[in-house]
């Protein structure tokens, strides 16, 4: 049985029970009804997905064509999804806040046979990028009155080899140019054995469905896997609908666990440490000491009142922490780029673990999964069962396993160049220690990775403010484990000229690309300063160094 096939299998016994829900708190809806918590039981989403296979039966596609997904999350992308697959097509989920320009070249070069947009604005946008006939269609559309009206049975799901490609989604590279990773059944059929596995760990034996919460765009893989891990379990899955109200919607799912990226929980840290700050007086004293103490018996050297302190905050001021996040919560779950060993540690201080998970898009999200009995701060875990890691040159993590995509759509040299001799190279440097549990430490390639997990190519937002802004000698890019990108501009350039073509290059680009602060250095890089190599490329580490405080400044402000 197929990953597929188990997810049907476990919709058809549980017809009654709800597996999905939207988290509609307060408000109002699109369409001016009063906003309610809407949900769907497996009956109910097996209805959904025959509605949406139906549709996509009638639009004439055949086994191997791709289906585009341009959505927000929602119960019914999921339900759509499912059917793409279930009629042996091939899923492209796109991320709906993307640029329009950037889109259309995705698209293009995954040539969907129907691209499904979550809204009119949306796909009217991606017309006028694309500027050709365009084959669209609405959710709307797909899922009408009509269209359930008028449903037959649908035929048995399509034979599903393991070999064969499921989904295409899209991760830039160096050169900025998307490239698609193919993945397939034998990838999510291992995947997702090895998610059940952790997380039933984590929660131990149980009847009741786990309660998970989930906030991150399905176009993203490991969202998807977590997507798909719920809907393989006895699990109930809330999606937030509205990210100005992830507290409200949290409180509404009361989650066992939740999947993250370190920009909430670094702005979680921050909320509760400012909260704190505010309020001062003895809870501030207590909460300052007792983080001290924390610090002191992590680094094995406590002080004599160290677990006084620790105890007296358990007392009367973590629990009530503990209960912004949910009764029900046992761990946080977090991935996409390094959490702050700092950040992970203050919450388990607070008695919330976070396991951590490493992956890329091309090892079907993920390499390493935390052993929820055997966290160890600042590491990512061990590797998941039935996958090898191991160090290449430069201390690059290499990785083989049935996790491990089969290349990228219609880019064999893009795929040669990254899987050789059966091992996947991912750019990505590390260490493991004697327990076999990694820490990454860097990216031996030049993107930059933001705390929400945002990959960004530097070198063509540099190329277009070198050739853009008047006078300046060069621009760096900085922001990696940041939550936004900076810039350094060289050379003799008045601020407000910069200012000029910032707002003007930032209002074409996705909010996760905007250069949100800057520094202007009137000395040039250059091979006498040690701040360019021998044939005039960025020395970025070097650059890094020599304006770390200016860096730091930056980020002050804005932070």
């Amino acid at each position: 049985m197929n990953f597929l096939e188990n997810i049907f299998s476990r919709l058809q016994a549980a017809p009654d029970r709800v597996v999905l829900a939207e988290a509609h708190v307060g408000g109002m809806t699109a369409s001016g009804e009063a906003a309610s918590q809407k949900t769907a039981t497996g009956s109910e989403l097996l209805a959904q997905i025959a509605v949406a296979r139906a549709y996509l039966r009638a639009a004439g596609l055949a086994k191997g064509d791709r289906c585009a997904m341009i959505a927000p999350n929602s119960i019914r992308w999921a339900a759509l999804d499912l059917a793409i697959v279930a009629e042996g097509l091939i899923a492209v989920p796109l991320y709906a806040r993307q640029a329009p320009a950037e889109l259309a070249a995705m698209l293009r070069d995954a040539a969907p046979g129907l691209i499904c947009c979550g809204d009119a604005a949306l796909r009217d946008a991606l017309a006028a990028a694309w500027r050709d006939a365009l084959r669209t269609v609405l959710f709307d559309e797909i899922f009408s009155a009509d269209t359930e009206s008028s449903l037959v049975e649908p035929p048995s799901h399509a034979t599903l080899a393991p070999q064969d490609t499921v989904a295409i989604l899209y991760t830039s590279g160096t050169s900025g140019e998307a490239k698609g990773v193919m993945l397939t059944v034998a990838n999510l059929d291992h995947m997702l054995f090895c998610t059940g596995a952790r997380l039933d760990q984590l929660m131990g034996a149980r009847e009741t469905p786990d309660r998970v919460f989930h906030y991150l765009p399905f176009c993203f893989a490991g969202s998807w896997v977590l997507l798909l891990s719920c809907l393989s379990r006895n699990s109930m899955l809330t999606l937030s609908m509205d990210l100005t109200k992830l507290a409200e919607e949290i409180g509404v799912a009361a989650p066992n666990y939740f999947l993250n990226v370190p920009t909430l929980l670094e702005r979680i840290r921050s909320g509760v440490e400012g909260n704190i700050r505010k309020r001062g007086g003895m809870i501030a004293k207590i909460f300052d000491r007792a983080t001290a103490a924390w610090a002191r018996v992590n680094a094995k050297a406590p002080h004599t009142w160290d677990f006084f302190w620790l105890g007296l905050a358990g007392l009367v001021i973590f629990p009530s922490i503990r209960k912004r996040l949910g009764p029900n919560l046992r761990a946080l779950i977090c991935g996409s780029a390094p959490l702050a060993r700092d950040t992970q540690l203050f919450f388990m201080m607070l008695g919330i673990r976070v396991l951590q998970v490493y992956g890329l898009t091309e090892t079907t999200a993920i390499c390493t999964m935390d052993d929820p009995a055997r966290i160890d701060p600042g590491r990512v875990g061990p590797a998941i069962p039935g996958i090898e890691m191991k160090l290449g040159e430069n201390d690059e993590i290499l990785v083989r396993g049935a996790n491990i995509f089969p290349g990228y759509w219609r880019r064999p040299e893009q795929t040669d160049a990254v899987l050789r001799d059966g091992w996947f190279h991912t750019g990505d440097q590390g260490n493991v220690d004697a327990q076999g549990n990694w820490r990454i430490t860097g990216r031996i390639k030049n993107l930059i990775i933001l705390n929400s997990g945002h990959n960004i190519a530097p070198e063509p937002i540099e190329e277009e403010l070198v050739r853009s802004v008047r006078g300046a000698q060069q621009v760096v890019l900085v922001g990696n484990g940041r939550s936004f990108l900076a810039a350094i501009v060289t050379g003799e350039v008045a601020r407000g000229e910069i200012d000029s073509q910032l707002e003007r290059l930032n209002a074409t680009l996705p909010h996760y690309r905007k250069i949100r602060a800057f520094h202007s250095a009137k000395e040039p890089l250059s091979i006498e300063n040690g701040l360019l190599t021998a044939n005039g490329k960025l020395r970025r580490d070097a650059i890094a160094a020599r304006f770390a405080e200016d860096i730091e400044r930056m980020y002050a402000k804005s932070e």
